[in-house]
């Protein structure tokens, strides 16, 4: 049996390696120009870009390209000239939206696979007869696609692979065609620059046009998020997904999102993914891991019901994200330092999160102690020691250098805290 992909975000180098290494096969990401999140792709130069592409193909994993933003006329020219220098790298694949742009790409790099981003709105097999036609190997669905209609286009389209949006941020608007950004802050998310207005806090008014009374209308003080969507979490239901046999690839949402996201949800998803070919499948396990990054509430979208059988997937208290713990320090590729991420005092235990099959040893040291218990493994720190050797009272996010560990630990490992 062919197993499913996981494919995870890569905002940035870091969290490429991260999301590698808690088991996603392969990652997304790209340089700002013509993808949809700019933000994330300022993080990546070209330079960087192909030693992330290197690194990736040296661990036996994937990496696809995201060129998916709409492209205006006076662009074209910069946009065959990026695809160029991207298929130089050897991706695995590119992400396109658009039929100009997948022929575009199939003239500059016809060696390259195309993908089709979920953008282009594929709900249905004559939508994806056309594209595979014209030369797309795999179709990323749009997220108000049903799994029974994703079967319907795999038996009409064997050879076609389709990849689906299993985890991550939903937006507002049908398959993120918005313009509330641009036209509040002329920041376009088509072109990868959405300023998320969609959760924002906004204060509604009715107007009776008999008398010309303005009523305000209020959920709280604060006002309502009337456009804030919850995120998707499909988790529980990887078993059914998996037991239709149609789907080749599940991907995660959040370039932007945080490293700590990178790792719990590569680290969850691949669980489920490895439980459900295992026969072991045991979704609350993994919903309460999922539980502790910060999330905006969770809902199982529309794969299985349709958007207007659903009620409860938009969030109207608070866009605030939530999350049970928060993250105390990521250990560093050396094996024997950590960056603080948070706030660190001597003689407090602090969980540890390990990449799936990485291996610690029980220790103490001077500098603290690495032990085992009911609940998962933990660190306590004696004292807090830079790696120059000078010696802290407690250490706190923003601090640059890295802190000694009592002993060496899996490259990438997490402290976390339970927030009380």
């Amino acid at each position: 049996m062919k197993k499913v992909e996981l494919l995870s975000p890569a905002g940035n180098f870091e969290k490429l390696k991260i999301a590698l290494s808690y088991g996603a096969d392969a990652v997304y990401g790209g340089v700002s120009h013509f993808s949809l999140r700019i933000r994330s792709g300022k993080e990546f130069t070209y330079e960087s870009f192909k030693d992330a592409i290197d690194y990736t193909h040296k661990k036996s994993k994937k990496i696809y390209v995201t060129i998916n933003g709409f492209p205006f006329n006076n662009q074209i020219k910069m946009l065959g000239e990026h695809i160029e220098k991207i298929a130089s790298f050897n991706p695995d694949a590119l992400i396109v939206s658009t039929p100009g742009v997948v022929r575009l790409a199939k003239e500059i790099a016809p060696h390259i696979p195309l993908h089709l981003s979920t953008q282009a709105n594929v709900l249905n097999y004559l939508d994806a007869e056309v594209f595979y036609e014209m030369g797309v190997e795999r179709i990323i669905a749009a997220r108000e696609v049903s799994l029974k209609d994703l079967i319907r286009i795999k038996e009409h389209l064997p050879k076609l692979e389709l990849e689906i949006f299993v985890h991550g941020s939903m937006c507002f608007a049908y398959s993120g065609r918005c313009l509330i950004s641009s036209l509040q802050s002329g920041r376009v998310p088509n072109r990868g620059s959405c300023a998320n207005d969609c959760r924002f806090d906004y204060t509604l008014y009715a107007q009776n046009p008999d008398n010309g009374v303005l009523m305000k209308i209020e959920q709280d003080e604060g006002g309502t998020h009337v456009m804030n969507a919850k995120d998707m979490n499909m988790i529980s239901h990887i078993d059914e997904i998996l037991k239709s046999g149609v789907i080749d690839s599940l991907k995660i949402e959040g370039r932007t999102k945080s490293a700590y996201y990178a790792a719990i949800t590569a680290r969850s998803y691949r669980l489920a993914i490895d439980d459900f070919y295992e026969n072991r499948f045991e979704p609350k396990r993994y919903e309460d891991e999922l539980l502790t990054t910060k999330h905006r509430g969770f809902s199982d979208a529309y794969l299985f019901q349709r958007p207007h059988d659903r009620d409860d997937t938009q969030n109207l208290e608070s866009a605030i994200s939530d999350g049970t713990y928060e993250v105390s320090g990521l250990v560093l590729e050396d094996e024997e330092h950590f960056m603080c991420k948070y706030k660190i005092y001597p003689d407090i235990p602090i969980e540890l999160i390990f990449p799936p099959n990485a291996k610690a040893k029980e220790c103490e040291s001077e500098i603290g102690k690495i032990y085992k218990n009911e609940n998962g493994w933990f660190v306590e720190f004696k004292k807090i020691v830079t790696n120059e050797g000078k010696e802290l009272q407690s250490v706190h996010s923003g601090y640059l250098k890295p802190i000694k560990l009592p002993a060496t630990l899996p490259a990438f490992s997490i402290l976390r805290q339970k927030i009380k």
